[in-house]
């Protein structure tokens, strides 16, 4: 047997949030020992509220438990195709949980939106958000995928993950790094995300899975052959033991798959 995904499940959020910031930070500063930047993905849902709980904490002084937003560089790991101030953007959820709250002596990050001209044209959307990633990872070597320092995901519960569906062609596309996806079955149709190899490639990728909810489709992911198809048990068997999730114990209860204590 491969490496495995690493299980973390903690009794509440505010200890799973704790355990978040020191992950958190370990991937930034390997970041900023590569390249001098923290290039990060992140999802929507109940992830913003999460990351703020974890990252807006003053600091103990300590340079290593410091958060220094202002060598971060922020992508969506996907977006819907609305307006930035819709409901239903990732851009404008993120902007009201985490960006707007950031102190100011921790710095601005750089966030990458999405080209709102292209709203009723989703593959030139996609397109253009591709390029925005390949000034930032490929302006002075050409590279065949992006490598985010970390990508932070959540788990929808039929087990999609970024805008990558259960049994959804793009699952196979292999060649973008960024696809359209015009036949959404969640709400609205029109979005664009990361592609798989894209997520798998990442240097760590993290998931954030909370509540009872999501203990159906995490029994599934983790226990079941079937739920090894499934977009999230696809990146748990690519990412490996670059994969970890962060759960509380509601998430996981009657999970057999074997935790790990600490990080």
């Amino acid at each position: 047997m491969g490496k495995q995904p690493n299980l973390y499940a903690f009794n509440d959020i505010s200890i799973l949030a704790s355990t978040l910031r020191i992950y958190v930070i370990l991937c930034q500063n390997a970041g900023f020992e590569r390249h001098g930047l923290f290039k990060v993905a992140v999802s929507g849902g109940s992830l913003p509220s999460t990351l703020a709980k974890a990252l807006l904490e003053p600091s103990q002084g300590d340079p290593e438990d410091a958060v220094d937003f202002a060598k971060w560089e922020i992508f969506f790991a996907d977006e819907r195709a609305v307006p930035l101030d819709h409901a239903d953007s990732n851009y404008k959820l993120l902007k009201e949980e985490l960006l707007d709250k950031i102190p100011k002596g921790m710095g601005q990050p750089s966030v990458h939106a999405i080209d709102v001209k292209y709203l009723d044209d989703v593959q030139e959307m996609a397109d253009q958000y591709q390029e925005a990633l390949m000034q930032s990872f490929a302006a002075k070597d050409s590279v065949k995928l992006p490598i985010f320092d970390l990508l932070l995901l959540g788990c929808g519960p039929d087990g999609h993950t970024c805008s990558l569906f259960p049994n959804h062609e793009l699952l196979r596309e292999s060649d973008a790094w960024v696809a359209p996806i015009e036949d959404s079955p969640k709400p609205p149709a029109k979005r664009i995300t990361l592609s798989l190899p894209v997520v798998t490639h990442g240097n760590k990728i993290a998931f954030v899975a909370t509540g009872a909810g999501k203990k159906d489709i995490m029994k599934q992911i983790f226990d079941t052959e079937e739920g090894r198809s499934l977009p999230c048990g696809l990146v748990n068997e690519g990412g490996a033991d670059k994969v970890s999730w962060f759960t509380d114990s509601a998430a996981v209860e009657g999970v057999a798959y074997p935790r790990r204590g600490s990080l």
